[in-house]
């Protein structure tokens, strides 16, 4: 879904700044002895697995502070941990505890190990069973560590961001207040147009002083692409070149798989379209979908902008790629969006083949990018035939409110106008001074929740002191 799952699995991930100094956040790692299944006393009993997390008490103060909680979401914990350095900047000015979990069947998280994602077991993996893993551990914090009266604020940015909002909604006695940046909740949830998110995607890249030259010019690459496509094999070759693949097309049927290559990059670059260069879905520099559309609009011709542009996003600003391998750097799954790679891919798309409603494909009529549909019945056929389960596209609408939230208190849902999961979520405060929408004007995915750089615009410096108003005054 929401790219987070495609970062890194080092121990460390740099974020780059401007005056290029690297943020480091200290942390332990500990693991706690979770319940396999929180609902079903006949499945596995009283039987646990280790779920990580990790702890920076580097600023607590002991027995009285709050805890910070980030509900972890499709990937390794870590990569979260390092890129939302909010919870950092505000810790010692709260005097808190901060808590990362990760989420069961992502990162080190397995609770059946290298069997963990066969269907039998598969069938656990959850929002319902997630949330009652957080709800668990927090309570176990609070006794641990002889706090039982400490209050909790809970962070998450996209999918973490929905299931910070969640826990609000399921646990209002565990949790105190939420911040939740980056919640598509409604969309997930079966609700409004599925064809949002890359009709985003497309004005983000429409944007700027090449913006309708950057977007006329992808559309027509995408019309060369499919001409020399029926070419045969010289087109083939042609088109191979120009992409540098390190595998050569041979056949018109993987057009499709380059096409939806192409535009998971442009997608993610326009998620991460951070002001400064940064490192959470790959090496891009200061406002990548720009820099995408310089080497877009200055190609010679317009296919080899195509390939430039995309390229910025899998080669990175390091460039040290001599070849692209689009079988490997894209894999397709139930998210048009993108699935990410490895186990984190096997997991999500479970996800989007059971709970969570995700985007449709694209029309080349109201967004820029070629015909590629992804309709309910064909996602069906796809979860049917891949995991022999069919969704529940408003499954969340029952179980987590859908639209109807006003009877929840203290959220925040805080979304960056440049986000193209902006208009799944939350854009109007359902009942101010008690569930407050934020629109950041020059914000990306959940850029409130990264740490403070010097590039960043006055808009997220003035989202970050909401939240912390907010905060201060859900744990008074």
């Amino acid at each position: 879904m929401f790219r987070l799952f495609a970062v890194s699995l080092l121990a460390f991930l740099l974020i780059s700044l401007l005056s290029s100094c690297t943020a480091v956040y200290p942390y332990k790692t500990q693991y706690f002895d979770q319940m396999i299944d929180h609902f079903n006393f006949a499945s596995h009993g009283n039987n646990t697995f280790k779920q990580r997390y990790l702890v920076s008490d580097q600023h607590w103060s002991i027995g009285k502070g709050p805890i910070f909680f980030y509900t972890g979401n499709e990937g390794p914990i870590t990569s979260f941990l390092e890129n939302t350095g909010l919870m950092f900047d505000i810790a010692p000015e709260f005097r808190a505890l901060l808590v990362f979990a990760e989420h069961r069947f992502y990162g080190e998280t397995l609770p059946f190990g290298n069997d963990s994602f066969i269907p039998e077991n598969l069938g656990l993996l959850t929002i319902e069973q997630a949330l009652a893993d957080y709800a668990e551990l927090i309570l176990f914090l609070k006794q641990e560590l002889k706090c039982p009266e400490c209050k909790v604020v809970t962070f998450g940015g996209s999918y973490g961001g929905m299931l910070s909002a969640y826990m609000r909604f399921k646990y209002p006695n565990t949790v105190d207040g939420a911040i939740a940046s980056s919640a598509p909740i409604y969309s997930v949830a079966g609700q409004g147009s599925q064809s949002y998110f890359f009709e985003d995607v497309t004005k983000s890249f429409g944007s700027g002083t090449t913006g309708k030259a950057c977007v006329s010019t992808i559309r027509q690459a995408f019309i060369t692409l499919n001409e020399l496509a029926d070419q045969g094999i010289k087109g083939l070759n042609e088109i191979s070149s120009a992409f540098k693949l390190c595998k050569p097309l041979q056949d018109k049927t993987q057009i499709a798989h380059l096409q939806g290559w192409v535009r998971n990059a442009f997608t993610s670059m326009a998620m991460v379209n951070y002001p400064y260069p940064a490192s959470f879905l790959g090496q891009l520099p200061a406002w990548p979908v720009s820099a995408s559309c310089d080497l877009i609009t200055s190609a010679k011709d317009p296919l080899k902008g195509l390939a430039a542009g995309a390229g910025l996003f899998y080669n990175g600003t390091k460039g040290s790629l001599k070849c692209m391998d689009v079988d490997s750097q894209y894999v397709e799954c139930t998210d048009p969006t993108g699935c990410g790679l490895g186990n984190s891919a096997k997991a999500w798309d479970w996800q989007g083949c059971t709970e969570v409603t995700l985007p449709g494909g694209t029309n080349n009529v109201t967004d820029m990018f070629p015909v590629l549909p992804f309709t309910l019945e064909m996602r069906e056929t796809y979860c049917k035939a891949k995991w022999n389960v069919v969704p529940k596209p408003t499954w969340l609408n029952v179980i987590m409110w859908g639209e109807d939230i006003k009877s929840a208190s203290n959220i925040v849902f805080c979304n960056g106008a440049l986000d193209p999961w902006r208009d799944g979520g939350v854009l109007r405060s359902p009942k101010p001074g008690s569930l407050d929408a934020y629109l950041i004007a020059d914000g990306a995915h959940h850029l409130d929740l990264r740490g403070a750089n010097p590039a960043d615009p006055e808009s997220v410096k003035l989202a970050r002191q909401f939240e912390k108003d907010q905060i201060t005054a859900w744990i008074k």
